[in-house]
């Protein structure tokens, strides 16, 4: 997916995957009660962060595409073409899936 908006330094934006709605067992979750999805698509990469000492250009290690876990309450909440994405470091990033 191609988005309009490019991160600046080590941020990504990254696509929220939809919450549960429903448990294991099929009981249905209301709206009130679910909770925020803590894994998602990364849609856009900045360039990465420059090192202090030498100014040297550190490269993410994410790329688009990629499925991300990362922590409850990390990054900030936008809203782009009525959909809903959020741009966080990506030390705010726990863990990629394969």
């Amino acid at each position: 997916m191609s988005l309009n908006i490019k991160p600046s330094a080590d941020r990504v934006v990254v696509e929220a995957a939809a919450a549960e709605t429903k448990t294991a067992s099929g009981i249905y979750i209301p709206e009130t009660a679910q909770e925020k999805p803590q894994k998602g698509t990364i849609v856009s990469v900045g360039p990465g962060r420059y090192a202090d000492a030498s100014g040297a250009l550190i490269p993410m290690t994410v790329k688009v595409g990629d499925e991300v876990l990362y922590g409850k309450y990390a990054g900030t909440e936008i809203t782009i073409d009525g959909k809903e994405y959020l741009i966080m470091r990506e030390s705010d990033i726990y863990a990629v899936l394969n």
